[in-house]
Order: structure tokens, then sequence, then C-alpha cells
């Protein structure tokens, strides 16, 4: 099946883009591994005609996005984001009537309908520096709840309004202080995602994007890593640096993130499904949102 999925690529001039929590069977077959920005602005690179995105909605959307003229798939059509489904159109046209003065900072993991609504999107890596470059004082910051409340600690001086109060992925609200204290037991350094709970946020030693995570581990070290997210990371992590230690939390699984199989995927090379439509005004606004972020920095 693997050299059927090569040689379609080849055939349709096509590139794999896969999520860094995609089972390892898809990364290995894939042109570009990385965060859901990461593979929307790789493809931007690339000359294919045709692009498939293993991971969830949201990211196969981005990468529509910001590649218009390209037909973007996804293999498996219901795989969603949880964290993404907290946030809708309405909740930000009602925070908009009510905070008439505030910026709305809208996270990549949401609908390319939310970004269509946002002054500008941001990613786990750089919400801070997003939110830093806004005059305004308010601050609109949906759907994650958790990675609202890292920004806010970074940035007293705003003032960061979750949107909604309750957003959150449960994968990475599944770490706990007793987490953190059988690390510490073992020894090593503790790395948790910004989508995890202020007071794990607090306890770790670092605090990292997944892509924050493959630079950190770079810069070399020999202590053992606890990498506080979802657990396909960990197998990332040990295949680029084998000479690492590094420990996952078994249980930290994002269903969605493992519904593409190796079939769906030749499927997907094949049948050219399941393609990504939107309507114009929508792929406009985001767009402006997503490249406003960019100018920023990533």
């Amino acid at each position: 099946m693997e050299d059927e999925i090569r040689a379609l690529k080849a055939r349709k001039n096509a590139v794999i883009l896969a999520h860094n929590y995609q089972p390892m069977e898809i990364q290995a077959l894939a042109d570009v591994v990385g965060d859901s920005l990461d593979l929307a602005v790789k493809a931007k690179e690339t000359g294919a005609d045709l692009i498939v995105v293993c991971g969830v909605r949201f990211m196969a959307e981005t990468a529509k996005i910001l590649n218009p003229g390209r037909k973007v798939v996804i293999p498996v059509e219901d795989a969603v984001c949880p964290l993404a489904d907290y946030l809708t159109p309405e909740m930000i046209l009602e925070a908009r009537r009510q905070h008439t003065d505030a910026a709305v900072v809208v996270y990549v993991n949401s609908s390319a309908e939310c970004k269509a609504l946002a002054d500008v999107t941001c990613t786990s890596a750089n919400a801070v520096r997003v939110v830093a470059s806004l005059q305004n004082e308010e601050i609109l910051f949906g759907p994650d709840a958790n990675l609202a409340a890292y920004v806010q600690r970074e940035l007293p001086d705003k003032k960061i309004i979750p949107l909604p109060p309750e957003g959150h992925c449960y994968v990475h609200t599944g770490f706990s202080l007793a987490d953190v204290e059988a690390a510490r037991k073992r020894g090593g350094i503790i790395v948790c995602h910004p989508e995890c709970l202020p007071e794990v946020q607090e306890q770790a030693d670092r605090i990292a994007s997944t892509g924050g995570m493959v630079r950190g581990a770079a810069d070399g070290g020999n202590e053992p890593w606890w990498v506080f997210t979802e657990r396909e990371m960990v197998s990332r992590l040990r295949y680029l640096y084998p000479g690492r230690v590094f420990y996952e939390k078994p249980d930290a699984v994002c269903k969605d993130m493992k519904k593409i199989k190796l079939a769906d995927l030749l499927r997907a090379l094949d049948r050219e499904e399941h393609e990504i439509v939107l309507p114009p005004a929508v792929m406009e606004g985001a767009r402006q949102a997503i490249e406003r972020m960019l100018a920023v920095g990533v």
C-alpha cells in the first residue's frame, strides 16, 4: 500500500501534509510533517496540484485558504477538532457587540467561518507576540481558554477575554498536577503545551507548541523530557532525536487525529476526496486574518 501511495503521489503531482499527532505510518509517507500552520505555509512553497492534509478539518481548511487555486482534500471527512467546535461565528458577533473596543484574536484551531470574523489569527507558538502587537487593551480570544490564560499571564497589561470561557482541548486538560508530581519523582524536564491547564503550566519547566518542542529538543542536552501533549508527539521526537529520552502519557490520545489510515490516504489520492470547498467571502476574510498573523511572524 505504501508503494501505491508513493506512485499515486508522483503521478498526480501531489503533496502529503501530516500533523505531528498523526500515526507514524502516515508521517512516514508525508512530504511535510509539522504543526497546523507549518503545513499550510509549506504547501504554498510546493508546486503540487493536489494537497492532501492528514490531520483534522480546520487544518485542511487553512491549507485551502492559503492555497485557493489548488485542490485540497482530507482523507477522512469526519476528522474534526472538538476544541475548534467550541467557538461559533455567532459567539464572535455577540461578543463584538458587547465589547466594541476589543480586538478579536482567533486561534488557528478554529473553523474558517470564525477566522473570517477575526481581526487576526494566532498559533500556540506566536499567540503572545500576536496579541502584544495589537493596540487594543481588550482582546476577545478563542476558542482555547487555557491558551488565553497563558497569554494573559505573559501580557498582564492586556485584558484577555476567553471566548468561550469553557473552550479546551480534552487531550491537554487530561494532564494534571498528579502527572507533574509523578514526573518530578522520576526526574527530567517537564515540557507542556500551552493548551494544558494553567496550574500545570505554572509547574512545568517549559511551555512550548509542538513546533517549539521540536526546535527545543534540537538544542541538545541529555536530560529526559516529559512531554505533556498528544502521545504521538513523543513518537515524532524519538524519531527525530533517537539518542534522547522522551516520556509520554499513554492515554493522551486525540481520537480524531487517529482516524486516518493508510487505506484512507490511498483512497484520497486515487479519488481526490474529500475536497475542501469554502465560500469565497469566508476564504477572503480568513485569508486576511491569517496574513495579518504572518506579518507579525510565526
